[in-house]
């Protein structure tokens, strides 16, 4: 039987008194006892834990895109583009933890759903401020943070400055006409579908060699608006696949509403393009 290796031979750090560990660092102590179960069912604990992770990659998704939209809008490209392929490969992590949700029965659910009160994913302030950064800003859904006033100020915040779409659109005009009723809206209002927009677009893909930057952009955003698409859409079938067509814990008609909500576009012009080129 071969030795087993002795990781301190390898100059490995055994001795942490007084000295940062890996827990200390991560503050583990806190992450992994954040998880507190309301009754006795065995798969709470899996609902609560993918809920958290998933509000940890949120959070990591927000850092990334606030920083790549002050690049563009700085004109700097190129790291900007290396953040936007990383939120799209966030939120691939999190269309795949929905698999690990789905191994919960209708059976399982209904054993803790109870305890969840009104409680729901679609208070999510994270959730809401990734799509308010997306430019889907309908201000109306300030109303479920309106208990937290730090909530609503950071979300009202961002909807005073430009989307991570508006952005795109500034630098965009740098190159190619934009309408300048676009470029001089109200940023806090939701980003409607533009003609002269999809036209400039058009400009970039049309001669991509000229304007390579701009296309690299435009398939970034296009990459990522995939990923979410089919987050969105997991979220829906994992949903009907637990509680059917009930109504969910928080109000909200469920599976209808979750299907009305596939029906959003957040970079509009950059997918209805492709029919015309």
């Amino acid at each position: 039987m071969t030795d087993l290796p002795d990781p301190e031979k390898h100059g490995a750090q055994m001795s942490f008194d007084g000295r940062m560990s890996y827990t200390d660092y991560l503050r583990l102590d806190a992450i992994l006892t954040a998880q507190h179960p309301l009754s006795d069912a065995h798969d709470e604990m899996l609902f609560i834990v993918q809920h958290q992770t998933s509000e940890l990659w949120m959070r990591l998704a927000i850092h990334e895109m606030a920083a790549a939209r002050r690049l563009l809008l700085a004109g700097d490209l190129r790291p900007a583009f290396k953040m936007l392929a990383r939120v799209a490969r966030i939120f691939e992590q999190l269309n795949n933890a929905w698999d690990v949700l789905r191994t919960m029965t209708p059976s399982d659910y209904t054993t803790f759903r109870a305890a969840l009160g009104q409680s729901s994913g679609f208070q999510s302030h994270q959730y809401r401020m990734c799509e308010y950064m997306l430019g889907n800003r309908n201000a109306a859904m300030l109303k479920p943070h309106a208990h937290r006033a730090d909530l609503t100020a950071a979300l009202r915040a961002e909807l005073a400055q430009p989307s991570l779409y508006d952005a795109a659109l500034r630098l965009l005009a740098r190159a190619v006409p934009v309408p300048q009723a676009v470029l001089d809206r109200d940023v806090s209002q939701p980003y409607a579908a533009d003609h002269g927009v999809m036209a400039a677009w058009s400009v970039v893909y049309k001669d991509p060699t000229t304007h390579w930057e701009l296309y690299e952009l435009a398939e970034k955003l296009v990459d990522f608006e995939d990923y979410f698409r089919r987050w969105r859409f997991n979220h829906v079938t994992t949903v009907e696949r637990v509680i059917g067509f009930k109504r969910g814990t928080g109000g909200t008609g469920g599976v209808s509403y979750l299907r009305r909500m596939l029906e959003v576009e957040l970079f509009p012009e950059l997918w209805h393009l492709r029919t015309t080129l």
